[in-house]
């Protein structure tokens, strides 16, 4: 087999590392706009201030959710160019 190409297992491995990576940014992101629409409804918040609440939680969502792809994608490139 030709060294430069991938085997099947490292295949699976990448498309599964790829798979948990998206899970858990999904899950992630949730979460932290989750606290955000939480804060609205416990200090009972409505109108624009409660839009720019809900707002923020979606980007601040995003944004740990991007965070956590990327660094679990890296960490996983990390470990392959290891040879682990």
């Amino acid at each position: 087999m030709d060294r430069g190409r991938e085997s099947r297992w490292e295949k699976d491995a990448m498309t599964v590392e790829i798979g948990f990576a998206l899970v858990t940014a999904v899950a992630l992101g949730g979460a932290v706009f989750a606290v955000a629409l939480a804060v609205t409804r416990v200090c009972d918040l409505s109108g624009p201030v409660s839009e720019g609440v809900l707002t923020g939680g979606a980007l601040a969502g995003a944004a740990a959710g991007m965070w956590r792809l990327a660094r679990v994608l890296y960490r996983f490139d990390v470990e392959r160019r290891k040879g682990r």
